[in-house]
């Protein structure tokens, strides 16, 4: 279901006549009110270790629970990208990011409450202050690391993080995987 076929009415008059513009808006013909759906931010961190190994968690929740993601989330209102990709870090790894380059973003779908919610994921590659701090907290029920070899996209439950990490993988290991 699209995110805004769940407004059937006018969030400021109430009208019943809140008509779909375009794929992204509509627009009460009784007030004039119009509401565009834009993607929510979210970021996601490539962090390797000494070793050369990926930082990868479980996701605890839903959509995806059970499955492998990067550690990440979504930016809160008022928040920068930067200050979203050090807080979401921090809450599932309990690690402090020293250092983080821009990757990619990729646009992508966020399967909330039986509706799609349109996102934009950016990417980066980070460094941390110290990798034994390492501990799963908040949406991830487990943190460990991964040799890159030894990494499968199909095991990741979100679209955009097997995409990136693909775009990641082949960078570093300079090969499809």
């Amino acid at each position: 279901m699209h995110v805004l076929d769940k407004f059937g009415y006018c969030p400021v008059c109430g009208s019943q006549h809140f008509e779909e513009q375009s794929e992204k808006s509509k627009k009460c013909e009784a007030c004039g009110f119009e509401y565009f759906l834009n993607p929510s931010a979210s970021v996601a961190a490539f962090i390797l270790n000494g070793k050369g190994e990926l930082l990868v968690v479980r996701r605890k929740i839903n959509p995806g629970k059970g499955t492998l993601d990067l550690p990440g989330g979504f930016a809160d209102i008022g928040e920068t990208i930067d200050e979203a990709l050090l807080r979401e870090i921090k809450e599932e790894t309990n690690l402090d990011v020293v250092a983080a380059t821009y990757f990619e973003t990729v646009p992508n779908k966020y399967r909330y409450s039986d509706f799609d919610i349109p996102t934009l994921d950016a990417f980066f590659v980070c460094d941390v202050a110290n990798e034994e701090e390492l501990r799963a907290s908040d949406d991830a029920s487990e943190a460990l690391w991964l040799p890159l070899k030894d990494i499968h996209t199909e095991e990741f439950g979100l679209r955009s993080i097997r995409r990136a990490l693909f775009d990641f993988l082949k960078m570093k290991l300079g090969e499809s995987k």
